[in-house]
């Protein structure tokens, strides 16, 4: 099976992990989670930037691993993705993970909310969870809510 096209543009505002994120595992994470063609944007931000983001988004005043901007579901997925970079790297840290399999459990988690899936809701978190876990496992990393270290 073919995996969907993708326009990606990939930006540092906090480019500390720059390293950790190459655009061919990016791209790889987001196509494995991507259902449509998809139009995304990845930006990788730092604390103040997430925390602004989140506020005046949500209105939540802290920083959080990742927000979602989906703009459009069908035919193409058009969405940004901002992801929190102190943020991710504390969460990995806490949970004994490499940063790297974070940012590829926070992606897919990103292009499964740009495609529409949700888990404000029992049912639909349970389906969402689901899907993320059969994403990364069929990548090779571990199951993001059993607990377990990834490779």
């Amino acid at each position: 099976m073919s995996k969907p096209e993708l326009s990606l543009s990939l930006q540092f505002a906090d480019a500390s992990h720059r390293a950790l994120l190459p655009r061919h595992k990016v791209v790889r994470w987001i196509r494995t989670a991507l259902e449509l063609p998809g139009e995304l944007t990845v930006r990788i931000v730092g604390a103040e930037e997430g925390q602004a983001l989140n506020r005046d988004y949500r209105q939540k005043d802290y920083a959080t691993n990742v927000l979602t901007f989906d703009y459009s579901h069908e035919p193409v997925v058009v969405a940004d993705l901002v992801l929190c970079a102190p943020v991710v790297a504390r969460e990995a840290q806490e949970m004994g993970i490499a940063i790297a399999d974070h940012y590829a459990h926070l992606l897919v988690h990103g292009t499964l909310h740009a495609q529409g899936y949700d888990h404000e809701v029992d049912d639909e978190a349970a389906c969402m969870e689901a899907r993320e876990t059969e994403l990364l496992l069929a990548m090779g990393f571990a199951d993001p809510y059993a607990g377990g270290k990834t490779r």
